[in-house]
């Protein structure tokens, strides 16, 4: 979804599908125009931001947090957008954490 949003794709009124749905992604989502959205695994953060955005979101798994790939701790993206609700601020602080991230393994 970032990718896309950077090169400027139009999404809106597209649904959207995907295997975890956080915040994180909910936000992109949303900045992206997506009008409804299906995570097999989706975190109550994420389904509550979809809702108030009036964006329909069906799941598999509704979980409290979507947990980081070693599981030991909450997905780094996620930590990242975890104090805003605003889709605009959040697309901001996930390039710039991608690109942090991107860094520290270069």
């Amino acid at each position: 979804m970032m990718r896309f949003l950077a090169e400027g794709r139009d999404l809106n009124g597209y649904s959207a599908a995907d295997v975890i749905v956080g915040k994180a992604a909910a936000m992109l989502f949303i900045k992206a125009g997506i009008r409804a959205v299906y995570g097999e695994v989706t975190s109550q953060a994420g389904y509550e931001l979809l809702q108030g955005y009036g964006i329909p979101c069906t799941y598999g798994t509704l979980t409290d947090r979507i947990i980081n790939r070693r599981g030991d701790g909450v997905c780094p993206m996620e930590q990242a957008v975890a104090s805003t609700d605003s889709p605009e601020e959040g697309y901001i602080i996930l390039r710039a954490r991608l690109d942090a991230l991107g860094r520290e393994t270069s």
